[in-house]
């Protein structure tokens, strides 16, 4: 269950990254709102996983996924560039969130 809210908290981080920069440097309201809630809400669940999980593993899965998640979002829907080395990247940065959620004890 609290690798679960680590996912959950990595993909809230990426919602936070993007509104972030939609909220252009918070002069935009609705994306500062939404860059809050999501940041709020991301904190929040990876302080309860962080209860029972190793912080080192937990908190590279999080920032992984958040990262990963943040540059597809960033490809697909907002027109940042696309190359093969950053797709071998991000793919690599996912297998590295994979391994360490693999390698993460619950206490």
């Amino acid at each position: 269950m609290a690798w679960l809210l680590v996912v959950i908290a990595g993909l809230l981080e990426t919602g936070f990254a993007v509104c972030l920069k939609l909220s252009h440097g918070f002069t935009r309201l609705w994306p500062t709102v939404a860059f809050a809630a999501f940041a709020l809400s991301s904190f929040g669940l990876l302080t309860l996983a962080l209860k029972k999980l190793e912080v080192g593993p937990a908190y590279a899965v999080w920032t992984g996924i958040g990262a990963a998640g943040t540059a597809i979002y960033g490809m697909v829907f907002l027109g940042d560039l696309v190359s093969g080395l950053k797709i071998a990247s991000i793919t690599l940065v996912i297998i590295g969130v994979i391994g360490l959620q693999l390698s993460g004890s619950a206490h």
